[in-house]
């Protein structure tokens, strides 16, 4: 008998990204766990688009995504002395 798949060791984080409205803007909304972006896509839908209000998903790897880390908190985010 074989064991069963760990789907969140097995499979890369996706980031989904919902829009509400029409022109509104996308939100970060969560993660979810797929082998690829169509299943992310599904699964998100399925997990994050449950009431029908939403008109676009985006899902995203979330190993593409690059953050600024706490150290960064100063240099990065200081008004520039020059426009």
């Amino acid at each position: 008998m074989s064991n069963p798949v760990d789907i969140q060791s097995e499979c890369p984080l996706w980031e989904v990204f919902l829009q509400e409205g029409e022109g509104a803007q996308h939100l970060h909304a969560g993660s979810v766990h797929a082998i690829d972006a169509e299943m992310a896509l599904q699964n998100a839908r399925d997990v994050y688009a449950r009431r029908g209000e939403i008109k676009s998903i985006w899902v995203v790897p979330s190993q593409s995504i690059t953050a600024s880390t706490r150290s960064d908190s100063g240099p990065l985010f200081d008004p520039a002395e020059e426009k």
